[in-house]
């Protein structure tokens, strides 16, 4: 990676009204939070988010998630 180890991570919250998914930046600060529908699917997004984490340099992560 170019720009050095990717720190982003992931998080899966279930909350009252429904499963979210938090990305959080280098710092712990929630940068982009997505909605689930269910476990599954909040998992299944997690997975994806977890993988770029790992493939992607820190600015290509940002750029793809719009972060």
């Amino acid at each position: 990676m170019s720009d050095g180890a990717n720190r982003y991570r992931v998080r899966i919250d279930e909350a009252s009204d429904g499963w979210r998914v938090a990305i959080q930046d280098p710092a712990g600060i929630v940068v982009m939070e997505r909605a689930c529908a269910d476990g599954s699917e909040a998992r299944t997004f997690a997975s994806t988010v977890r993988q770029h984490i790992y493939w992607l340099s820190p600015s290509t992560f940002r750029e793809y998630y719009r972060i």
